[in-house]
């Protein structure tokens, strides 16, 4: 299940997601909080013609995850890109702030208020990031939504990232340690039809 909140000429894109660490197979989930440009391709067809909506090139991320080896709700795999070299994001950079106080964190991240030249709102047009400030409360609102704690099991998780089955099982084949895997909690993505 995939949110996204268009603005002017950007994306931002809620979700629940579920990853698996190819170093030890450890796996982490919760909400993903991405935001993104919209690409702007050619006015297609009529004046009242449906036209192509793409968010495209990301920008900015904020992964508020648990490892399900740890008590659910300590957010110790909560984390955030600050930038993308293309499409793939830099390194994982923690903040004790965001382990402490999630929601609070990435509302102040949304709003502008981080203080941070690379907070979410800095990388965004001004009238989207002033936009996105209003915003901000209502996204994090979606964002608990997709809270590691309020996903206890496999098929739950599944549920909510089946779209992204594939990515799951580059991850399984990735894997550096593939006996290390829990295999009866990945058994949804790796069983589920194509």
């Amino acid at each position: 299940m995939l949110h996204i909140l268009a603005l002017s000429r950007s994306a931002v894109l809620v979700r629940h997601w579920f990853e698996i660490n190819l170093d030890d197979a450890s796996m982490e989930h919760g909400a993903r909080v991405e935001l993104r440009e919209l690409a702007k391709p050619p006015h297609r067809g009529s004046e009242s013609a449906a036209q192509v909506i793409s968010a495209d090139r990301p920008l900015w991320r904020a992964d508020i995850f648990d490892r399900l080896a740890d008590r659910a709700g300590g957010f110790g795999a909560a984390h955030y890109h600050p930038g993308f070299s293309g499409n793939e994001p830099h390194a994982r950079t923690w903040d004790p702030a965001l382990t402490a106080d999630p929601w609070g964190w990435l509302g102040d991240q949304l709003a502008g208020r981080a203080g941070a030249p690379g907070g979410a709102s800095g990388r965004l047009d001004p009238e989207d990031a002033a936009e996105l400030r209003g915003l901000a409360a209502d996204v994090v609102t979606l964002a608990q939504r997709f809270a590691p704690a309020r996903c206890g099991s496999s098929a739950e998780c599944f549920r909510l990232t089946r779209d992204a089955r594939e990515t799951v099982l580059l991850m399984v084949e990735l894997l550096r340690e593939p006996g290390m895997l829990d295999a009866d909690w990945v058994r949804p993505w790796t069983t589920a039809a194509a």
